[in-house]
């Protein structure tokens, strides 16, 4: 057993049976966001834009929905490979980024420790 299998799909149907109202919200939600005809960007950005948070976010059942999506769309091993090192310059660059937070407060509280 892991923690993402194929079967897990199922599963659904409790968080539906639990939360109907928010559960149909987000399915309609998804809907309008990712499939709605009147969508301005065309699917094939749409999904590669949804590998990328995908993969950022790590949630195996998106990348493999939207890698799959994204194949349908036309999309091309190229193209999903650029996809991929550009979530990962942002993820790193996330990293980065907060690494100045962490020196301020490193400073902060150097500033701020007691004499030795």
């Amino acid at each position: 057993m892991s923690y993402h299998e194929h079967d897990d799909h199922p599963y659904a149907k409790n968080l539906r049976a639990g939360a109907p109202g928010a559960f149909k919200a987000l399915m309609a939600f998804d809907h309008e966001a990712l499939s709605a005809a009147a969508k301005v960007i065309p699917r094939k950005y749409t999904e590669l834009m949804a590998v990328a948070v995908a993969l950022t976010t790590q949630c195996a059942y998106c990348i493999e929905a939207h890698t799959k999506a994204a194949h349908a769309e036309g999309v091309t091993q190229e193209e999903l490979a650029e996809t991929t090192m550009i979530a990962t310059a942002l993820r790193a660059g996330g990293s980065f980024a907060h690494g100045f937070m962490a020196m301020k407060f490193f400073e902060q509280a150097d500033q701020t420790a007691p004499a030795q």
